[in-house]
């Protein structure tokens, strides 16, 4: 059956009130003396169809500054030539946007939430969102979603952003149906009007669009920092409220722009009564054909668009465009007379630059160049886009900014900060990595290194303090690059600590995947060809390490620590704990299998970066009288998670 071809019984309530509505108005006009015969009356338009692009994006995390990655193309080969090139970058976003805008007639362009909170432009180029704002007012959103995120800095951080989007160009308009800001709340209707809506109508072709904003319920209320008394309602029963609201004064055409998460925007469709499109965001999901993992780009978890049906069985596109402004989604969307959707096509465009290298960074021959042109362009998703000129000069300033803020000083080291990936003693698989001093100390070799573990309590203590909280928490020794010497550090300097801008995630977790999460690691360190780089730091979480032991014997005496008494208990195997992790140990990094099977609706993407959770925890230390820096310093020694270590017997 296609989209036009329904059963009778599949007819959706809104036809039922297209019809009300009709009668109405015809009893109306009998009322007043007319009919339907009368000769002068004014015939009825036809109705219309409607051709409707959606361009959007979503999630891309304070992610300004264009970066590089590794694609996988054809150079003519026996296989694919992983090949060099800069990706993403927001004034690669505006550019696509302009010229896909350029292309076609009825356009629409669609933020689906999260702008903010993930690289240092958010908090440390100026007021927190400040360069976030200055983008988006080149891009020219027709609405944006809030997303959970936007709620980071609490309501009144929120209203200052949507301040500094307001003082742009552009009016885009802020959507979310489900929120309902608290009476104290700077964001209340009562003192900042028209700010947030719960849907907005939008005309194209003379035809009334009805857009609604869904705003992740739980997870604002409970990983982000919305004031006290703002609430956040049902998604379902918010979204069908407005729909309801849309299709009574006429409006045939709706979409749901959602920052819910791609399952659950699959679930709410099945619910809802008169969608027609879903712009969705939250779980940076990449949709398109299987063979964007032959490019090496991931895999891709469904079609762009889904198509699944609603309530009454009318057929509903979904989309979603990834994440860290790596996509621009292009959604075709073709609507009858009725305003139902007949036919939806598209392209997620991964955003490319046109300069290739190979991965020595030596330049392709003419040949492979030809080929690799000719397998970009086949993909039918890798879109070479340049930098938009004007968006790059906005953001030049900002990024200026984070030039000096690198320089700036930002702790206050007084005895060295010991890197060790392994504990051991001389000649042990790590021991040359410390320096001099740090190998005299008969700590680092029985525990490990102290900036590891400073890591491993950073994310611990951040996450129990701004994210939603934590009782453990998991830093490979790997990970951490080098240690802090005494003196004072600059901003620079830490970021080389935590170089690799992995974002922080929660995770929910049973003590028994806790205690198989630290066999992962010490058995990817102590197995035959085993390296140094996945052995297990945990905050809130120690034990005994003994790696003359087979797999799943070399830990043992696990205890956590109960984060509101300071008391160490025993690990309850049956118990659930929440893990602060970042994403790359989180999706299997570093042989941690057991937490890439984690189900993934036991994980939630934070959305912060490494680094920015480095800074907090520096930020909550005591300053030096002398300085005012803030000092790091060593742990105490019961904080470490490495209690006692045996090392392999060689």
């Amino acid at each position: 059956m296609t989209m036009a071809q329904q059963t009778p019984s599949q007819h959706s309530v809104r036809q039922f009130t297209r019809l009300a509505l009709a009668a109405a108005v015809a009893v109306a006009l009998t009322a007043c003396g007319g009919s339907s015969d009368d000769d002068n009356s004014t015939p009825t338009p036809a109705p219309k169809s409607l051709d409707l692009t959606i361009l959007h994006i979503n999630d891309h995390h304070s992610n300004l500054a264009e970066s590089s990655r590794t694609v996988k193309l054809d150079t003519g080969g026996s296989a694919r030539t992983a090949l060099t090139v800069n990706k993403a970058g927001f004034a690669r976003v505006t550019q696509a946007l302009q010229e896909l805008e350029a292309q076609s007639t009825n356009v629409l362009k669609i933020h689906a939430g999260d702008a903010l909170t993930g690289t240092l432009y958010f908090n440390r180029a100026g007021a927190d969102g400040e360069a976030d704002a200055a983008a988006m007012n080149t891009a020219c959103f027709d609405s944006f979603t809030l997303g959970n995120h936007e709620f980071d800095k609490g309501d009144t951080g929120l209203k200052n952003f949507l301040d500094l989007l307001r003082a742009g160009p552009c009016n885009t308009q802020v959507l979310s149906a489900n929120v309902q800001f608290g009476a104290n709340s700077a964001l209340h209707p009562s003192r900042a009007t028209d700010y947030v809506q719960p849907s907005t109508v939008i005309e194209r072709d003379g035809q009334k669009i009805g857009l609604i904003g869904l705003t992740i319920a739980g997870k604002t209320k409970t990983a982000s920092s919305p004031d006290a008394d703002t609430q956040f309602e049902d998604e379902v029963l918010a979204a069908q409220r407005q729909i309801d609201l849309l299709t009574a004064q006429g409006v045939n055409k709706i979409i749901v722009q959602s920052h819910i998460g791609y399952a659950y925007d699959k679930e709410v469709a099945a619910k809802l009564r008169g969608v027609d499109v879903i712009v969705g965001g939250d779980s940076h999901t990449l949709l398109g054909p299987d063979s964007m993992a032959a490019y090496g780009l991931g895999t891709p978890a469904g079609d762009y668009p889904t198509i699944v049906q609603d309530a009454t069985g009318k057929q509903v596109c979904i989309v979603q465009a990834w994440e860290y402004s790596q996509v621009v989604g292009e959604l075709n969307v073709q609507f009858d007379g009725n305003g139902d959707v007949t036919a939806c096509s598209g392209t997620p465009h991964v955003l490319i630059d046109a300069a290739l290298k190979k991965s020595d960074g030596s330049a392709l021959s003419t040949a492979e160049w030809a080929a690799a042109q000719a397998d970009l362009q086949a993909s039918g998703f890798l879109r070479t886009t340049s930098l938009n000129s004007t968006t790059a000069g906005i953001l030049k300033p900002y990024a200026d900014k984070l030039e000096v803020f690198n320089q700036t000083e930002v702790a206050l080291v007084q005895t060295e900060l010991c890197s060790r990936r392994v504990p051991g003693g001389e000649g042990s698989v790590d021991y040359s990595r410390s320096s001099a001093s740090c190998n005299a100390l008969g700590e680092v070799s029985q525990r490990g290194g102290d900036i590891q573990q400073v890591a491993a309590q950073a994310y611990l203590e951040v996450t129990q303090r701004v994210y939603g909280g934590a009782d453990i928490s998991l830093q490979s020794g790997g990970g951490v690059r080098v240690p802090l010497n005494p003196g004072r550090v600059t901003a620079a300097k830490a970021i080389e600590v935590l170089p690799f801008g992995n974002m922080l995630y929660t995770m929910k977790i049973t003590g028994a995947e806790a205690q198989s999460m630290v066999e992962d690691g010490l058995n990817e360190v102590f197995k035959t060809g085993g390296s140094t780089g996945p052995y297990p730091y945990t905050g809130g979480m120690r034990f005994d390490v003994d790696a003359t032991q087979a797999r799943g014997h070399r830990a043992s005496n696990f205890e956590v620590r109960n984060a509101t008494t300071g008391n160490w208990e025993p690990l309850d195997t049956a118990r659930t704990y929440t893990l602060a992790v970042l994403s790359f140990n989180a999706n299997g990094g570093d042989g941690y299998d057991t937490l890439k099977n984690v189900p993934r609706d036991r994980v939630l993407d934070v959305g912060v970066l490494d680094s920015d959770v480095l800074f907090q925890y520096i930020d909550s230390q005591s300053a030096d009288v002398g300085s005012d820096l803030p000092v790091l310093g060593q742990l105490a020694d019961d904080l470490y998670s490495t209690k006692s270590f045996i090392g392999p017997v060689r």
